[in-house]
């Protein structure tokens, strides 16, 4: 029975909840924990809230200011320079004169992973994803069913995800991906990725292998964290086809791919690891040789500077706080909890720079002239490895729980350590937290680009 004349939804009154205070106060706490630090979504959400408490006229201008803010701010300016950035790291090139112009790359039609822990089980996951089949492959039949387990959970799991449901992702296939304990099953891949845990001696022994077995064509890839990809080349025959591809964990989600040169690698490797970056939705980011190499080595700096303020007087839950607060997804110890903090003490050992290797009488917070805290290493001692003990910087439920709590043995500990160091505890405000964690960082990258370990700022970023 109504007229049939046009009706303008605009001037319609807008219709009241009976608890439109309630309900917005609870959105606005959804959208300030799902967009920590961000802007933008903030302001879209007092865009809306506008449109619910004033005439539409009204509410259409207060969406323009708050547009008009958004458009001025540095936000709106980092995030269009990190989408720039992100298209120029395409264009690489090394010093020795390759390029992304005039380097072709192997096509890849067969991969293989070799180690299934934490890191090839994503590896794993994400090649099956890109439709190319694999050989996954362990030291013995114990590790490879863990593994094959793991993987296969992450497997069904990411085809839920996907909307086309299992039968796009044929994962149950043997044509498509092969578990197995025999090196000689990798005779025909173009490509392997090794990614045991970070021993140098182990890699030197399977790359010595992989040079026997594989094509003389394949790519050999190592997803070290920090050895020196020279080093590990050496025990090949063809160290022009070793290249260090390191995937950042959870390999399956993280979208960064960093991708090493070593002094022999060939621009048609340097080529194919960025197909294959691509291939896998991954960003390729192509970096010279060093310890550490670019994601790692400013990681080091700041994670270094986090445990100082520890020493002086804060807390874990403190800083990561303040980093989280100002942006970052996750703070450096919860990513250290997340991450095994065996991790870096192996790589500490191998160093020399704790453990039986250290010489005796050695001081207790001084290395090779430069400020050190053991606190990680006395962690680790406590056999406090993070996440996958239940217990690190923080507590967590249980071993493997995901759950980070404040810990109030961790924080005797670190009062016992200060008195024992004779070092005062002070208050830590918020800015000197940023300001000494970000610094590191930041001074650490103009290192690196001095150095001509990254082409460009874009890389580093």
């Amino acid at each position: 029975g109504q007229p049939l004349a046009p009706r303008r939804l605009s001037l319609k009154p807008v219709p009241k909840l009976p608890d439109t205070e309630a309900f917005l106060r609870e959105a606005l706490v959804k959208v300030k924990k799902q967009a920590r630090g961000c802007l933008a979504p903030e302001l879209c959400f007092q865009a809306v809230r506008a449109a619910t408490e004033r005439p539409f006229a009204e509410g259409v201008r207060r969406e323009r200011e708050l547009f008009q803010v958004l458009l001025a701010s540095g936000q709106a300016q980092a995030l269009q320079y990190a989408f720039f950035a992100e298209r120029a790291v395409h264009r690489w090139a090394t010093p020795g004169g390759a390029s992304w112009s005039s380097a072709a790359p192997q096509p890849v039609r067969k991969a293989g992973v070799i180690g299934l822990g934490t890191m090839g089980q994503g590896i794993v996951t994400s090649l099956v994803k890109a439709n190319i089949p694999v050989v996954a492959l362990e030291q013995d039949l114990e590790y490879l069913n863990k593994g094959r387990k793991a993987v296969m959970l992450l497997l069904e799991r990411e085809a839920m995800k996907m909307e086309r449901g299992v039968q796009a992702l044929d994962f149950h296939n043997p044509a498509h991906l092969q578990f197995t304990v025999d090196f000689d099953l990798l005779h025909d891949v173009d490509l392997v990725i090794e990614a045991v845990f970070e021993n140098m001696a182990l890699k030197k022994e399977i790359f010595h292998k992989l040079s026997k077995i594989c094509k003389p064509g394949a790519l050999l890839c190592t997803n070290t964290s920090a050895l020196n990809i020279d080093e590990i080349a050496s025990a090949t025959s063809h160290p022009q086809q070793v290249i260090g591809t390191h995937f950042f964990s959870p390999a399956h989600v993280m979208r960064l791919l960093e991708i090493i040169y070593g002094r022999h690698t060939s621009p048609t490797a340097i080529a194919t690891a960025m197909q294959l970056a691509k291939a896998l939705k991954k960003v390729g980011v192509v970096v010279g040789n060093c310890f550490g190499f670019v994601g790692n080595r400013m990681m080091f700096p700041y994670v270094q500077q986090a445990v100082f303020l520890l020493e002086e007087g804060s807390r874990p839950e403190a800083v990561d706080q303040v980093l989280e607060d100002f942006g970052f997804k996750i703070g450096p110890f919860r990513m250290s909890d997340l991450a095994g903090l065996d991790v870096g003490w192996r790589s500490r050992k191998d160093q020399g720079l704790t453990g039986p290797s250290l010489p005796a009488g050695a001081a207790a917070r001084r290395r090779r002239g430069q400020r050190y805290s053991p606190l990680p290493d006395l962690l680790c001692e406590q056999g406090r490895f993070g996440q996958k003990t239940g217990k690190g910087w923080y507590q967590y439920e249980k071993a493997g729980g995901r759950t980070a709590a404040p810990d109030p043995w961790l924080h005797s500990f670190l009062a016992q350590y200060r008195d024992t160091h004779r070092i005062k505890t002070r208050f830590i405000d918020q800015e000197e937290i940023l300001e000494r964690c970000l610094f590191s960082l930041i001074n650490e990258g103009f290192a690196i680009l001095a150095e001509g370990i990254a082409s460009g700022p874009e890389h580093l970023d």
